[in-house]
């Protein structure tokens, strides 16, 4: 192509964004070299190989927190990640940081979520000898799993701002930051609104004061909490201190009145159970692991591959294997 485009977006963005942003021309690189695209810059290219993956396209059938929803309304971890990675966006976008790198952090920052939730994960990881962290296991997603072992080959400041989404070490970019927060948000705002769909709260459960504070409505909250970041993010993406303190203690609120409530957490026993079945199966019949499993098998250890197929599955298809494997089947003549 006589004009790269790839090249005129570079040098826009050295003219349009902050000083503090992190530019596509400025990558650390990836792991294995590549020609670069004609259109795309490294960190659009990296958004696109993760919307077509395969465990982006099974986060539609993986719990949020609600396990196995029969409306059609409530989150998924697809319709989380769409939530975070559009505030993230937003802000991006308000601090004229790179919004194609923030972007690709927020669609791949839950690639390796088990199914069930957070529940799955606490399952996996009390079966494991090693410590499974869906953020670590989102990077090894991303680096390993994807594309039969060959990975995605992703820039290093995306694999970053994955890896830092939720605890430890912050991410070494702002955009990676970004996503950290915007995760937050978009999951107290819309776990709320999934609570009260379910009928498990209601808007005036929430205590007067934080919703005065924070914001009377699930959309008046995320333009506050986004307002906040914004007008106190320099060098750091942060809120202020006691609108953090705040937004602390309706996480506090969430936990007691959503996240460990015996209602919504009635079917979580029966999930783990399969999970912890499924685990034993498949430790001792390793052989019957799928193709792109198997090599894990034979490179890195039974336990390392049966944690990454179990990891992926969805939801359903962890149902689907459960039932084949111990639901007997009807005689049909």
């Amino acid at each position: 192509m006589e004009n790269c485009i790839r090249k005129t977006i570079e040098e826009n963005e050295k003219k349009i964004l902050s000083p503090r942003a992190c530019l596509s021309s400025q990558s650390r690189g990836r792991s294995r070299e590549e020609e670069e695209c004609e259109i795309r810059t490294c960190f659009q290219r990296d958004r696109d190989r993760i919307i077509h993956s395969q465990s982006f396209r099974r986060l539609k059938h993986k719990t949020q927190v609600f396990l196995a929803p029969s409306g059609d309304h409530y989150r998924t971890r697809l319709t989380h990640t769409l939530e975070v990675a559009q505030i993230a966006r937003t802000i991006a976008r308000a601090l004229n940081l790179n919004e194609d790198l923030t972007e690709a952090i927020a669609l791949g920052h839950d690639l390796g979520h088990t199914p069930f939730g957070h529940a799955g994960e606490r399952a996996i990881n009390s079966l494991a000898s090693f410590d499974f962290k869906h953020y670590e296991q989102s990077v090894r997603v991303v680096e390993r799993i994807e594309k039969d072992g060959e990975g995605l080959n992703l820039t290093e400041e995306v694999k970053n701002g994955i890896l830092c989404h939720t605890k430890g070490e912050e991410a070494y970019t702002l955009e990676g930051q970004i996503v950290r927060i915007a995760d937050r948000i978009a999951y107290i705002n819309h776990d709320i609104d999934d609570a009260i769909r379910a009928g498990v709260l209601t808007e005036d459960t929430i205590p007067l004061d934080l919703r005065l504070s924070l914001g009377m409505s699930r959309g008046e909250r995320i333009n506050n909490m986004v307002i906040n970041v914004v007008e106190n993010s320099v060098d750091k993406i942060r809120m202020d201190d006691e609108f953090y303190k705040l937004f602390m203690e309706l996480h506090t609120f969430m936990f007691h009145a959503v996240y460990t409530n015996p209602i919504c957490k009635s079917e979580e026993v029966k999930a783990v159970a399969m999970i912890e079945k499924l685990f034993d199966y498949y430790m001792n019949n390793p052989f019957e692991l799928p193709g792109e499993y198997y090599n894990i098998y034979e490179t890195e250890g039974t336990e390392r591959a049966v944690c990454d197929y179990i990891a992926g599955m969805s939801d359903t298809y962890c149902v689907k294997i459960f039932n084949q494997l111990f639901i007997p089947k009807f005689w049909i003549e």
